[in-house]
């Protein structure tokens, strides 16, 4: 790729924030300024520590064993999954387990190929390079990056015109982590040249509950396994969540409680934050009431369902409907839109056809 070499500066660092929905939800995976801090206190460093994801981490293992057993730098790894999972604390991980120095960034931040040159001529060997929402590149920057996956070298053109002259640059040995949500929106050439590939699954109630009670230490609140196993039914398989409704809790039971946080005071504190037993939030219930009451288990088209909301019907789509499909609480059919059994069943409401 050639490209002209930047007059000066370095690129942006640091992963950007996941964008914002249009209302603030609590039970959003996305990362939120609120979580940032929260989330670095109780971010695990190291394998031992992280907890969960257990045929991710043994391969890890033994991948970070034999890199430095050989002296040589891992293969270039990716990690797909929704939002919230341990993608970026994974990537860290790796670095420490490598004893590596590790350089963040994201997708959106390297505009140019030029702020990509400035990130890869500033890494040193061995370094981690860490890019969240890799799919987010641009095509002209994936050209750029090619060659110093494969080949470890830059192409760079400096002047213009008749007077421009290519110069490869030399890169020190590195390894790319790249994290993603969409890997579907990964061009081929691109996820091909990682040798690593991992995705990333949703928690288990008893592996959101031990990640609650290491949360809990840290913050040093009192919690026991039936107040852990409380907030992590309602976490929707995410630690980000888990963590944002313990400290939820934990305001909650400061305030309203004695401190401590039992199975009780965990279900009280998440039915004032409206955050019900399955972890479906005020809205997500206001559909299953809308498709199941109001429209009274007829299919409902988007537009029309969006419309009855108040929101855009890409936000229904995007970022509502996901849980409430994966949980079985509605379908999608050609005529649109409608509620299951269980979706009647969790309002307590009797399904049309049935019998009484």
């Amino acid at each position: 790729m050639v490209f002209e070499a930047p007059s000066g500066g370095s690129a942006s660092g640091g992963a950007g924030f996941a964008q914002q929905t249009p209302r603030e939800r609590v039970v959003s995976s996305d990362l939120t300024e609120d979580d940032l801090a929260l989330d670095r206190s109780l971010r695990p460093k190291y394998l031992d520590d992280y907890l969960g994801q257990t045929r991710v981490k043994d391969s890890l293992s033994i991948l970070i064993q034999a890199a430095k057993q050989r002296g040589e730098c891992m293969d270039h790894v990716l990690f797909s999954g929704p939002p919230g999972l341990g993608k970026t604390t994974l990537a860290t991980v790796v670095a420490n387990e490598l004893g590596a120095n590790i350089r963040t960034t994201s997708g959106p931040a390297i505009a140019r190929p030029g702020d990509l040159a400035a990130i890869l001529t500033n890494l040193e060997e061995g370094d981690v390079l860490f890019i969240d929402e890799i799919h987010r590149l641009n095509r002209q920057v994936e050209e750029v990056l090619y060659p110093a996956l494969e080949d470890c070298v830059l192409d760079i053109v400096v002047g213009k015109g008749p007077a421009a002259r290519s110069i490869r640059l030399d890169l020190p040995h590195f390894t790319l982590i790249g994290a993603t949500t969409r890997t579907g929106l990964l061009t081929g050439p691109l996820r091909d040249r990682f040798g690593i590939v991992f995705r990333l699954d949703y928690y288990t109630p008893e592996e959101l509950a031990d990640i609650v009670k290491r949360s809990a230490g840290i913050l040093d609140v009192a919690v026991d396994e039936e107040g852990a196993i409380e907030i992590a039914r309602r976490s929707r398989g995410t630690p980000r969540l888990a963590n944002r409704l313990l400290k939820r809790v934990r305001d909650w039971a400061q305030v309203r409680g004695n401190g401590d946080i039992d199975e009780d005071t965990a279900a009280a504190a998440l039915s004032f934050f409206e955050v019900d037993s399955l972890g479906l939030d005020g809205l997500d219930n206001k559909i299953l009431e809308l498709l199941c009451d109001s429209f009274a288990g007829r299919p409902v088209g988007l537009t029309t369902l969006a419309s009855a909301l108040s929101e855009d019907p890409g936000t229904v789509e995007d970022v509502y409907e996901p849980f409430l499909i994966q949980q079985g609480l509605i379908m999608r059919t050609p005529k649109g839109r409608q509620a299951t059994a269980r979706a009647f069943d969790h309002l307590g409401l009797k399904m049309p056809g049935t019998e009484a």
